[in-house]
C-alpha cells in the first residue's frame, strides 16, 4: 500500500470531522450542560457545593488524563500495522524504495511496548474499536447514575465510568483528525469542534426541562441514550496511510524527547492554568443566576445563548487561525486574555441585559480559543509526535480540571456566593495566558520556519532516547 509524504487535506479526512464533531457534542456538549444537574443534585444529597463539583470534575480529570493512556495505544497500534506491513513487502531486504523516502527493516522491530500486552494491543487495537468501547461506557456510566444513592456513587459512575468513556473518545478522534489535515487543520478543527456549541445550545434547556417532566434519574437515563451514539462516531474512523519517519522513533521515544522539549512544556503549564477556569461558568453559571433570583429554564436558557456564541467563535476562530499569517500562539493568547477578563467581569453584572451581553461574548471567545489549542500543538511538536503530545498534554491539564470546579464550589461555600470563584476562574486564563507569550516564534515570526522546526530542535538537544523504540537500520 502506498502511504502519503504529507496529510491529504481531505478526502475521508472530511468524514472523521463529521464524527469528531458528533463526538464531541456528545462528550463536551453534555459536560458543559450539567451545571443543570448540579443544583439538583445539591438538593437531593444536601451536600456542600465543594463536594457536588467533584462529580464533574473527576469525569473531566478522568477524560484528559485517560487520554494518555488512549494515544499511548492508539499510537502503538499504528506503529504496529505499520511495521507488519513493512515486514511483508520486505521479504528480508533491508531498504524498500516507497514514496521517495528510506524504508524500514525487513526484520521485526522491537515491541514499543515491554510485554505480551503491548505486543497484543499494537496488533489489534486502531481508533475504531477504541472509541466504540468508550461510547458504551460513557453510556453505561450514566445509565448506573441514575439508580445512585450517595455521591460517591455519582462519583464512581459519572466521574470514573463515563470520564473513562470519554477518554477513549477524545484522542484518538482528533489525532486522527490531525493527521488528515495540514493547511487547512484550523478549519478542520474549528468545524469538528462546533458540536460542543450546538449540542450546549441544546442540551442546557433540553436537560432542564427533561428534570421538571422526569427528575434527575429519569433524565439522567435518557442521557444515558444520548450518549450511546458515540459508538457510531467510533465507527466513521479510518486512519491515513501516512509515510513514517524514521526519526520519530516509537511512543517510549517520542515521551521521552517531549519531556526534555522546553516550548512543549510550557505550553502545558499555560492549557493547565487555562483549563482550571475554562469550565466554571459551565458549572456554576447556573447556579448563580439561581443566587440571584432566576427561574431554572431562563437561566439554562443563558447557557444557550453562550452555547450559539461559542459555535460562531469556533468557525471563526478556525478560518482566522488559517488566514491570518504568523503563529497560531498570537490568537490563542488573545481570545485567552479576552475570556479571562469576561469570567472575572459576570460577578458585576447584574441587569438580565448586561449578563446575555457578557454571555454572548464570553461565548465567542472561549469558543474562539478551543481549536487553535489544538492547532497550535502540530506546530510544537509535528504531525507524526501529535498521538503522543496530545495524550501528554491532555494527562497533565487533567491536574487543573480535576481542581477547578472543586475550588469554585469551596469559595461559593466560604463567601456564600460566586463572586471570588469567577474572578480566581478568569485569574487562571490571564495567568495562562502570560505563559503563551514565552512560546517560540510568539514576538517575531521566522520566515522559513516550519511546525516540523521546533520538534528537529528538540531532538537536538541529544536527549537519550530508549532503543526499544527506535527502527534498527
Amino acid at each position: 500500500m502506498v502511504r502519503e509524504a504529507e496529510p491529504p487535506d481531505g478526502g475521508w479526512g472530511w468524514m472523521v470531522v463529521l464524527s469528531a464533531f458528533f463526538q464531541s457534542a456528545l462528550v463536551f456538549g453534555v459536560l458543559r450542560s450539567f451545571g443543570v444537574f448540579f443544583v439538583e443534585f445539591v438538593a437531593a444529597f444536601e451536600e456542600q457545593a465543594s463536594r457536588v463539583s467533584w462529580i464533574a470534575s473527576i469525569g473531566i480529570a478522568v477524560q484528559q488524563f485517560g487520554s494518555e493512556c488512549c494515544a499511548w495505544i492508539w499510537r502503538t497500534s499504528t506503529l504496529g500495522r505499520e511495521r507488519e506491513c513493512g515486514d511483508r513487502k520486505g521479504e528480508g531486504e533491508g531498504w524498500e524504495m516507497q514514496a521517495g523516502r528510506r524504508p524500514r527493516s525487513s526484520r521485526s522491530a522491537p515491541s514499543t511496548s515491554s510485554g505480551p500486552v503491548g505486543s497484543a494491543l499494537s496488533t489489534k487495537f486502531g481508533p475504531r474499536p477504541v472509541v466504540m468501547t468508550g461510547g458504551v461506557l460513557a453510556a453505561l456510566g450514566m445509565l448506573l447514575a441514575s439508580f445512585a444513592t450517595s455521591l460517591t456513587h455519582l462519583y464512581l459512575s459519572i466521574g470514573l465510568l463515563s470520564g473513562s468513556g470519554w477518554a477513549l473518545t477524545f484522542a484518538p478522534t482528533l489525532a486522527c483528525l490531525s493527521s488528515y489535515f495540514s493547511r487547512r487543520r484550523s478549519l478542520a478543527t474549528g468545524l469538528a469542534l462546533t458540536g460542543v456549541g450546538l449540542s450546549s445550545f441544546a442540551f442546557a434547556p433540553l436537560f432542564q426541562w427533561l428534570l421538571s417532566r422526569y427528575a434527575w434519574r429519569g433524565s439522567l437515563l435518557l442521557v444515558s441514550a444520548i450518549s450511546l451514539h458515540l459508538v457510531a462516531c467510533g465507527a466513521l474512523l479510518r486512519p491515513p496511510s501516512l509515510a513514517e519517519d524514521p526519526a520519530m522513533g516509537g511512543p517510549r521515544a517520542q515521551l521521552t524527547s517531549l519531556l526534555h522539549h522546553g516550548p512543549f512544556l510550557r505550553y502545558t503549564v499555560a492549557l493547565t492554568l487555562i483549563n482550571t477556569g475554562y469550565f466554571i461558568p459551565y458549572l456554576h453559571l447556573v447556579a448563580h443566576l439561581q443566587d440571584l433570583d432566576w427561574d431554572p429554564l431562563p437561566a439554562a436558557f443563558l447557557l444557550s445563548v453562550a452555547a450559539i456564541s461559542d459555535l460562531v467563535g469556533r468557525v471563526a476562530s478556525g478560518w482566522l487561525g488559517d488566514a491570518v499569517p504568523g503563529p497560531v500562539t498570537r490568537l490563542l493568547m488573545l481570545w485567552t486574555t479576552l475570556t479571562g477578563v469576561l469570567l472575572a467581569l459576570f460577578p458585576i453584572a447584574r441587569a438580565p441585559t448586561a449578563l446575555v451581553a457578557l454571555a454572548v461574548a464570553y461565548g465567542f471567545t472561549s469558543g474562539a480559543l478551543a481549536p487553535l489549542a489544538f492547532s497550535v500543538l502540530p506546530e510544537l511538536v509535528g504531525t507524526r509526535r501529535i498521538y503522543c503530545g496530545l495524550g501528554l498534554l491532555q494527562m497533565i491539564e487533567s491536574i487543573g480540571g480535576l481542581l477547578g470546579a472543586p475550588l469554585s464550589g469551596y469559595l461559593r461555600d466560604v463567601t456564600g456566593n460566586y463572586t471570588a470563584s469567577f474572578v480566581v476562574a478568569g485569574a487562571f486564563l490571564l495567568s495562562g495566558s502570560g505563559v503563551l507569550i514565552t512560546l517560540p516564534h510568539f514576538c517575531f515570526s521566522a520566515a522559513t520556519s516550519r511546525p516540523q522546526d521546533l520538534v528537529t530542535e528538540a531532538l537536538d538537544t541529544k536527549v537519550p532516547l530508549p532503543k526499544e523504540g527506535l527502527e534498527e537500520d
